[in-house]
Order: structure tokens, then sequence, then C-alpha cells
């Protein structure tokens, strides 16, 4: 038996704001925090807020970030949480996105979640396809 694979799809607003910096960056290179705040919709009802770090290059289209934000609401109707955890690169305007559920942080209805979601974000719209399982066999 496999873990039986759900999908969940929708869209999301973001909020990003500024947070004080630590390391300063040198050399063309800037490092930032922002915060994340997030509303989605569709399936997975729920909002987040998390934190981002970032660095831009002085080479322009490059650039990485990584980031973890909590997520609490309902998804397709079960209430609860999780972390999802961020890594992103871009080089030559090309990116790569990975976001993980981080194991063990689901709570609630949503225990024992694992999964990865992926996004497409054109112009001011924002969608997601959460790909999860919740332990159960097929």
């Amino acid at each position: 038996m496999t873990e039986l694979k759900r999908q969940a799809t929708g869209t999301f607003e973001v909020n990003l704001q500024p947070l004080e910096g630590y390391a300063p960056g040198e050399d063309g290179v800037l490092l930032g925090r922002m915060s994340i705040d997030k509303e989605f919709a569709g399936d997975l009802a729920a909002t987040s807020q998390g934190e981002m770090i970032m660095a831009r290059t002085p080479v322009e289209g490059s650039a990485g970030y990584t980031a973890v934000e909590q997520v609490r609401g309902a998804l397709h109707g079960r209430e609860g949480g999780f972390v999802l955890q961020h890594y992103g690169i871009m080089a030559d305007g090309e990116q790569r996105l990975i976001l993980e559920i981080v194991p063990d942080s689901g709570t609630g209805e949503l225990t024992g979640i694992s999964g990865s979601m992926t996004i497409d974000a054109e112009d001011d719209l924002h969608c997601y396809i959460l790909t999860y399982a919740l332990g159960e066999k097929e």
C-alpha cells in the first residue's frame, strides 16, 4: 500500500514588509529580511505568518532566499496548521523554488501531514498547488 496523496489548489495574497537585518552584505550584495503575511483561498482556507531572508547580487536576475511560515486554518475542511519551508534561487532570471512541509509540524486535524507546494505568480495573481498526505494508505 502507498500513502494516499491529495491536491489542494487555490490563490493567495501576500504582504511582505522589511525587517531590520543583521548582516550588512558587502561587495554589491544586498542582504535583507522580510515579514510574510499570507491569506490563502480555495482548498486551503488559511492565514500564515513567517520570515524571509534574502540575498540579491549585483548581477541583474540573480538572487536567493529562504523562508519559514506557520500556516493555520482549514485544508479540505480539516482544521489545523503546519510549517512551510521555502528555498528559492534565481539565476539569469530563471527561478527554482522548493516549498516543503516541515516534518512533524502538523497540528490539530493536520497532524502527520507531509508534502510540498508549488507557486505560480503572474502579475498580481498568486496560485498554489499543495500536494500532501496525511498518513492514510490507499
